[in-house]
């Protein structure tokens, strides 16, 4: 992608916000004003674990605890500041080995409901990326392990910068993207090049019947390690939601130079996935195959599969929670030297209010 065309669609996003922010509204008659009190609220999600591997020592673990301060200052202005406890790992730390406490999430947000579809913000800070954020919406499973793309070291989760969404009219889909330090919410931005993000997701039948769950969704990075060093990202997604369970399936195309004077190396991968309801609600079974060719030209393979049951807590009121008993395989080849297969048995609970 181009600087110029960058510098267009910045332009042009920044354009239609202020458009919007700016047009005139005239209340109807027997209009009621928005509520407008400031409040607050406190949240957590918890990831806790007993993980037992041959490669691995088994061990209790709590692998994510967030806590999550939201809150609204009137109708279209509101906050998130989420901390994220993790295991520090740095071997040069008197910390390594310690639980600690870092920021996940951290923005303003500007709710454009008042000028445009239902759903439409602008958001500026530590915010959430626009692929991860919108398929976990509908796999459910970020407590078993991270989705395929982030747990192949392709993208994280949240990142410092500006973004916006806007919601199709008539719920047939929305555009996701923003500008972004393209590090990553847990490293220092490095260079003065920024991350392009975007993500487009149409639905084609929203107005009901067995199709109204499907969703195709096509997602963009458009970065930099350094100047003539590009760090791209391309995914094309399917997904399907229904009332006995949900899938998806996502391809992947990956490019990296990480000097100038480096080749480009190209990757690519698919993931499959699938979470059909057992008896009733409450139960539930996670499949997932996830396969990668890290460098294209090579016989280099990673292929990981996963398989769970799941059980989520029925009549709960404002809290989701569920415990899981799976089995993740790992299985890689082509390396040198050769990379034994890691499989891992787990029990594991998710809580989040």
């Amino acid at each position: 992608m181009t600087g110029s065309f960058r510098g267009w669609l910045m332009t042009a996003t920044i354009t239609a916000a202020a458009a919007g922010v700016f047009a005139q509204v005239t209340p109807a008659e027997g209009y009621t004003p928005p509520d407008d009190t400031p409040s607050i609220k406190i949240g957590a999600t918890i990831f806790a674990d007993y993980t037992k591997g041959d490669r691995i020592a088994d061990a209790f673990n709590v692998s994510r605890a967030y806590i999550n301060v939201t809150g609204n200052l009137n109708h279209y202005l509101a906050f998130r500041v989420t901390p994220d406890v993790t295991r520090e790992s740095g071997s040069g730390s008197s910390l390594s080995g310690s639980l600690t406490l870092r920021l996940k999430y951290a923005y303003g947000q500007l709710s454009l409901d008042d000028w445009t579809t239902k759903g439409s913000w602008v958001r500026f800070g530590i915010v959430q990326t626009p692929y991860l954020d919108h398929t976990e919406s509908i796999y459910r499973y970020r407590w078993q392990g991270t989705l395929f793309a982030e747990r192949e070291g392709y993208m994280s989760s949240a990142d410092a910068g500006i973004a916006g969404r806007w919601n199709f009219p008539g719920g047939y889909g929305d555009v996701q993207g923003g500008f972004y330090n393209g590090e990553g919410y847990s490293r220092a931005e490095v260079n003065d090049d920024k991350g392009l993000q975007i993500r487009g997701t149409l639905r084609p039948f929203p107005l009901g019947g067995v199709w109204k769950g499907l969703r195709v969704t096509g997602f963009a990075i458009e970065d930099s390690y350094q100047k003539d060093a590009k760090r791209e990202r391309l995914i094309g997604q399917v997904t399907f939601e229904h009332t006995r369970g949900n899938a998806g399936v996502e391809l992947l195309s990956t490019k990296d130079r990480a000097t100038p004077t480096v080749a480009t190396v190209e990757g690519s991968g698919f993931a499959l996935w699938a979470t059909p309801k057992l008896f009733n609600s409450s139960w539930e079974l996670l499949l997932r195959h996830d396969e990668t060719k890290p460098t294209k030209g090579t016989d280099q393979k990673r292929k990981r599969d996963i398989v769970g049951i799941a059980y989520w807590v029925p009549n709960l009121q404002k809290v989701t929670a569920g415990v899981m008993l799976d089995y993740d395989s790992l299985r890689q080849s082509g390396f040198t030297p050769a990379r034994p297969r890691d499989t891992r048995y787990g029990l594991k609970m998710f809580i989040n209010f």
